[in-house]
């Protein structure tokens, strides 16, 4: 019996990591492509000047968070209809589509208004340099019309990777995203007779991209039923769904507003120490963001799995895959922070920056490389885990106080009261990943996050 029993199990784990591969495959080679287009936007933004590489990097904050909110609001529409899709009702996944695009588009309209007519007072947020805030405003006025696109296309492209259509998801990424690289070449080379542009021409590539990636991603979901919107089901109004949406995505968003916004409050202490912390974080969060690609993908891609899985009833094969996917992405987390490590010799082809802002560069590649590791295990328990059971309150809480009563204070206090060194700062800043880990190891051992959370 024993035997049997564990070659069932070997068969078992196998499925799972063949799914799971299916899955995560497509969703870490969209967030490698979208971390390689940042990468090339800052190496060609470094033929402008490095005072462009801070700008763009500190007026990027503002999407950032939009994107938090839009991810949050994703991890809603993931939750619940992953579940619906483990149960084939088609029907109640068009309904919680159209009360995800009403308050996304609202979102996206607000942002766009607020961005493109107080650029220059959100940039005065980030930094007192002149010379950032004006380059900022410039990016900000030209991208802020792509908020409202993006408003749309992540929900359409959510809503895709919880029906397993994430190689269509990976396809449209490939596509805007190619399309941004050639365009920003273009107009900061002037190439086919294009005028050099400059900073102008990388928000404008990114404008354009954004406007094309939203069309795609409408023209394709209306090839697939269960994506397929009438204007009629986009207004459609269905007070269950509705409540159920609110309960489970507002915690959703509110955790992944609360994380970004810390981050941004990052980048604001940051930004108010000098242009050479501000560049060096810079390239330092491009190559983090190539490195970490497989174990976010893991993480967002195992929430859908998972929730299938519970929500077609099987609760038990549930529990024993979120372990399983907890410890490969641990695995994962390690060898990306491995290769982080590995890739310090590539550090100066990417941007030509000053002695001083080299030597932050280089001490905040070893501080990424321990927080990477943290950022693994952390991820797959809120965003994978706890999420594929309809459990996003508890990573908003621990988030909130661990970043926003721990780390916040800290690096405040750090910067301009204590005026310790930008590298003291960022090292404070940067340890919320290892302390928020314990929490969320216990609250995964209770196992009160595994729920069936369809009607």
């Amino acid at each position: 019996m024993e035997e049997i029993a564990k070659q069932e199990n070997i068969t078992e784990a196998k499925t799972f990591y063949k799914s799971l591969f299916i899955i995560v495959a497509p969703i870490a080679i969209q967030n490698f492509i979208t971390a390689a287009v940042n990468s090339a936007d800052v190496i060609m933004l470094g033929y402008v000047s490095q005072t462009a590489i801070a700008a763009v990097s500190l007026a990027s904050r503002v999407q950032f968070l939009l994107t938090m909110f839009f991810t949050g609001l994703s991890s809603g529409v993931i939750m619940l209809t992953a579940q619906y899709w483990g149960k084939k009702d088609a029907s109640s996944i068009r309904t919680l589509m159209g009360i995800a695009l009403r308050i996304s588009a609202t979102a996206g309209i607000i942002f766009a208004a607020v961005t493109f007519f107080f650029s220059k007072q959100i940039m005065y947020i980030f930094t007192n340099d002149p010379n950032l805030v004006e380059n900022g405003v410039i990016y900000l006025r030209t991208v802020s019309v792509t908020y409202f696109c993006l408003s749309v296309s992540q929900v359409y492209q959510a809503l895709l990777k919880s029906l397993e259509h994430v190689k269509t998801v990976t396809c449209i990424t490939f596509i805007a995203l190619g399309l941004n690289i050639l365009l920003n070449a273009t107009f900061i080379f002037g190439l086919f007779g294009a005028p050099k542009l400059g900073l102008f021409g990388v928000a404008l590539a990114t404008t354009i991209s954004r406007i094309i990636e939203l069309f795609i991603s409408i023209l394709i979901s209306k090839r697939i039923k269960e994506v397929k919107l009438s204007l009629s089901a986009i207004f459609c109004k269905n007070k269950l769904l509705t409540k159920d949406f609110l309960k489970y995505s507002l915690p959703a968003i509110g955790n992944e507003f609360v994380w970004g916004a810390a981050w941004a409050t990052y980048s604001v202490i940051l930004g108010h120490m000098g242009e050479e912390i501000v560049a060096a974080n810079s390239v330092i969060s491009t190559i983090r963001d190539l490195t970490s690609v497989l174990f976010f993908g893991m993480a967002y891609g195992g929430a859908i799995l998972l929730g299938k899985q519970i929500g077609s009833g099987d609760l038990p094969l549930a529990k024993r895959n979120a372990s399983r996917l907890i410890k490969s992405t641990t695995l994962v987390g390690f060898l990306s922070a491995v290769i982080l490590f590995c890739l310090k010799p590539v550090l100066p082809l990417i941007a030509d920056l000053s002695p001083l802002a080299a030597h932050y560069r280089d001490s905040l590649l070893f501080i990424n490389c321990v927080s990477s590791l943290g950022a693994a295990i952390n991820t797959v328990l809120i965003c994978g885990v706890f999420r594929s059971g309809g459990d996003a309150r508890y990573g908003f809480i621990v988030d909130s106080i661990v970043m926003w009563c721990v780390s916040v204070p800290l690096g405040f206090l750090a910067a301009f009261v204590f005026k310790l060194s930008p590298v003291w700062v960022y090292i404070l800043l940067y340890l919320d990943e290892l302390e928020k880990m314990p929490a969320l190891i216990i609250h995964y051992k209770k196992g009160t996050w595994l729920k069936n959370i369809t009607r």
